[in-house]
């Protein structure tokens, strides 16, 4: 029988979901923590592979029972082993064929810019800070134009192998949330720091560096040296997957 796992983490202090030898990677922390229940290695397979200082609020994340034990029981001795910075919010039993990435119809991400002029003691791993005044409404104009079925080749990371870089953008959004401007995308799936460099490329358009119709350009032109520099890993959340 297969667990599927929904999971809420800061990631400030990881170097990402992901395993990497010498580092530590929130899927290292839940399966070390899974050994210690069942004492077997067991492998965690999750939705999406969120980079180093991002953070989630609904990643899912799913393995498969080596014995028979409780679901609750099972998401009260995770969190009990596991440190304040990941919480299990949810496990419960799944079908074998269940697959948390394959099987996603889309997934949902936000973005937060802390928008004033002086820091925050508590913000500041967990949004960008930007002093100046941004324009929210030509920064929705922009963000309108990613709705649809686009090439993000321009939008990728270099030397990120993949098949397609085409990928359906359902809702894209900005709002206003006290002194923070947040974004709010879904997608069938993203290009690897495709949220964040479209974020970078809206905060031009905030701080009115070009207009909303740049969006169109860097689309186009595929060539990710038209787009700006990715937005800090800080203020981005995997917030939910849909299946």
């Amino acid at each position: 029988m297969q667990i599927k796992l929904i999971i809420e983490y800061d990631g400030a202090a990881y170097f990402g979901w992901q395993f990497q030898d010498g580092q530590d990677s929130i899927q290292a922390r839940i399966e070390a923590a899974l050994a210690q229940i069942f004492s077997t290695p067991l492998r965690v397979r999750a939705a999406g592979r969120t980079d180093a200082g991002v953070h989630a609020l609904g990643q899912v994340a799913s393995f498969s029972l080596p014995r028979e034990f409780e679901a609750g029981a099972l998401r009260r001795s995770l969190n009990a082993l596991l440190p304040r910075d990941i919480v299990i919010l949810g496990a419960e039993p799944a079908p074998d064929s269940f697959d948390p990435r394959r099987d996603a119809l889309s997934r949902i991400y936000e973005y937060r810019i802390l928008n004033r002029f002086p820091p925050s003691a508590f913000e500041h791993q967990r949004s960008w800070h930007i002093r100046e005044p941004l324009d929210l409404d030509a920064m929705n104009a922009a963000a309108a134009r990613f709705i649809g079925e686009h090439d993000f080749a321009a939008f990728r990371t270099l030397g990120t192998e993949m098949r397609s870089t085409v990928r359906r953008v359902i809702e894209s959004r900005w709002r206003r949330e006290g002194d923070c401007a947040v974004y709010h995308v879904e997608a069938t799936s993203f290009v690897r720091h495709m949220v964040r460099t479209m974020v970078a490329a809206m905060v031009d358009i905030g701080r009115g560096k070009c207009g909303p119709d740049s969006i169109d350009r860097i689309l186009e032109s595929r060539d990710r040296a038209q787009a700006p520099a990715a937005a800090p890993a800080s203020g981005l959340y995997l917030v939910a997957v849909r299946y």
